[in-house]
């Protein structure tokens, strides 16, 4: 009896050894939001890492923030569509930056399309209008609530020095580790509350969360990446 006793008790402590080990890692698990910031630094750096950076970061350098979506998944068979979850920081003239504020993207399109694609996507915003689209409501659609164009590269900056006022916001995406031409028009970006909450602690929209200064240690790394950027633009 006593070494029965002596046999449960331990696959007791074993059993609960093996729950509390399993809690500890489900609570080391990288949390969403804060993944979506690691992956949003990730793909910034690949982007700086491109020979006509310097064109990207000439935009960034002169606009009023950027929204970041690490992942936006295109894939369809004639009737196809997108959809990504990102994040959107404001850049102060002094350099700073403000946020995060959290934010998905879905779209649908029609036409000969077949097979899936995942590309990274920077949406630089670049003039008033276009912080209105992201600090005013809840969702707005590109194209047609604000004004979207495919993002210089190269020796285009000069040539697109004089649309920039025209469009509100200029798209830069990778695929395979390069620059990618696509057009994002119809997409329609929406606050992520839940995220927003996550990651503030409590209710916060897009407006307010836009207004809090970005020097929280778990935005650190994206900031960074984003100044790194930045430097490559042209003196």
């Amino acid at each position: 009896m006593i070494k029965i006793l002596k046999s449960r008790t331990l696959i007791f402590i074993l059993a609960a050894a093996v729950i509390a080990a399993t809690g500890l890692t489900a609570f080391a698990e990288e949390k969403a939001h804060e993944r979506r910031i690691r992956l949003s630094a990730e793909l910034v750096r690949d982007m700086a890492a491109q020979d006509d950076a310097a064109s990207m970061a000439d935009v960034i350098k002169s606009g009023k923030g950027v929204a970041i979506f690490p992942a936006v998944t295109k894939a369809g068979l004639m009737i196809g569509g997108q959809v990504g979850e990102g994040l959107v920081l404001l850049r102060n003239p002094n350099g700073t930056w403000t946020g995060p504020a959290f934010m998905g993207l879905s779209g649908a399109s029609i036409g000969i399309q077949i097979g899936a694609q995942s590309v990274g996507l920077v949406l630089v915003i670049t003039n008033e209008e276009g912080l209105r689209a992201f600090t005013g409501g809840n969702s707005f659609k590109l194209g047609a609530d604000v004004a979207i164009a495919a993002g210089p590269v190269g020796r285009d900056t000069s040539a697109a020095t004089d649309s920039r006022a025209k469009a509100s916001i200029y798209s830069y995406s990778m695929s395979k580790g390069l620059f990618a031409g696509m057009t994002f028009e119809g997409s329609v970006l929406n606050q992520n509350r839940d995220a927003n909450r996550a990651y503030w602690g409590r209710d916060m929209s897009a407006q307010a969360a836009l207004k809090k200064p970005a020097n929280d240690k778990r935005i650190k790394e994206l900031v960074n990446s984003l100044n790194a950027l930045v430097k490559k633009a042209p003196k």
